[in-house]
């Protein structure tokens, strides 16, 4: 049911320390141990499901990247928010590529490639849930089983908050690079272990949502990734809106009612320190090939 890591993910150093433990506060209940390499420092949680168990760890109503029902406060919220960051998403892209081409690396239900298409990108996605992508498929997204199969190279690649959830961490990064076109652009979103707002919440840090995520970056250990690639990292951008969306579901997580006064006070909070230090709740990192 489990399995434990006995190499990092990153360099293959043996050698790991204690970092915290950590509760699936959004299904099971299960506690999680995370922890750090003594040679790259990446976080990582170990030991975790296996492959062939981790999908029941996606299995509720809740799961907000499988589902378009707004069913709680903070979930409305979030819908409402994705509108205006999908039109970011969807103007970046074009600020980095002239190429009509785009594969999304964990679509979700589609919105995102949605609006892609309605920008004339020729769109592809790539979703192992099977209920989110039959919903993807509804929007008349073009959906890739096997990106080993996929014959066309894109000219763009996206990951909205996916890489953390891939067992396969650097296999899967290089799968991608060879999908893109040599003068192509990759647009991975993770979450920032460094941020305030996770050192203000700790083991209840939303972001940490084990054991779906199953690596927990800093800008320094995933740059540290990226070295073992052939892409170059050409800009950092933030995620404004992350902080307060994670301290809504930590405050949550803290206490059954919440507290959306600290979320909201918590969220400023740390994009205000974040201004001084670049260590935003959630970072975008643009690679080219």
């Amino acid at each position: 049911m489990y399995e434990k890591l006995e190499v990092c993910p990153i360099c293959k150093h043996t050698n790991f320390t204690n970092y915290l433990i950590s509760t699936d506060n959004s299904i099971t209940g299960e506690s999680f141990a995370l922890v750090k390499c003594t040679k790259c420092e990446l976080v990582f949680t170990n030991p975790r499901p296996n492959e062939e168990n981790l999908p029941k760890y996606y299995d509720a109503d809740d799961y907000i990247s499988h589902s378009n029902k707004p069913n709680n406060l903070i979930n409305f919220i979030y819908k409402i928010v994705r509108n205006y960051t999908i039109s970011r998403k969807v103007s970046l892209v074009k600020k980095y590529t002239s190429g009509k081409a785009i594969l999304d690396y964990g679509c979700g239900t589609g919105e995102f490639l949605q609006s892609c298409q309605k920008q004339g990108f020729n769109s592809y996605g790539f979703e192992p849930s099977s209920s989110a992508s039959r919903q993807a498929e509804e929007k008349n997204i073009t959906l890739v089983k096997d990106l080993k199969k996929l014959k066309e190279k894109v000219d763009v690649i996206t990951a909205w908050h996916v890489i953390e959830h891939v067992s396969e961490l650097k296999k899967t990064i290089k799968i991608l690079q060879k999908k893109l076109n040599n003068d192509g652009v990759m647009l991975i979103a993770v979450p920032n272990l460094n941020s305030l707002d996770s050192q203000i919440y700790g083991e209840y840090w939303a972001a940490l949502d084990v054991p779906r995520h199953l690596y927990h970056f800093t800008q320094e250990t995933f740059g540290k990734l990226i070295a073992k690639t052939k892409l170059t990292l050409v800009e950092t951008i933030p995620m404004h809106f992350d902080s307060y969306y994670v301290s809504m579901l930590s405050e949550k997580y803290m206490s059954p009612k919440g507290n959306i006064f600290n979320a909201i006070k918590n969220g400023y909070k740390s994009n205000s320190n974040a201004r001084r230090t670049g260590e935003y709740s959630s970072l975008i990192y643009v690679l080219k090939k």
